[in-house]
């Protein structure tokens, strides 16, 4: 899979990013290559659930595939 991220220069230094496709999924750094390895972890944490507030019938199967 392959997501578009914007990357703005923060006013007060460093950078922060954004990934449109996923509402809320945002980081920050201040160099440019810390900011690369925080919007990995960024988009994993938005794209995870927690499945215990899920509710699931004997019937659903629960998947994980990788895109």
């Amino acid at each position: 899979m392959k997501l578009k991220i914007i990357i703005h220069e923060a006013e007060e230094g460093g950078f922060w990013a954004e990934v449109p496709a996923i509402p809320g999924c945002v980081t920050q750094a201040e160099t440019f290559t810390e900011l690369l390895g925080n919007i990995y972890e960024a988009v994993e944490g938005c794209l995870s659930v927690d499945m215990q507030h899920i509710p699931v019938s004997a019937k659903d199967r629960v998947m994980e595939i990788a895109v």
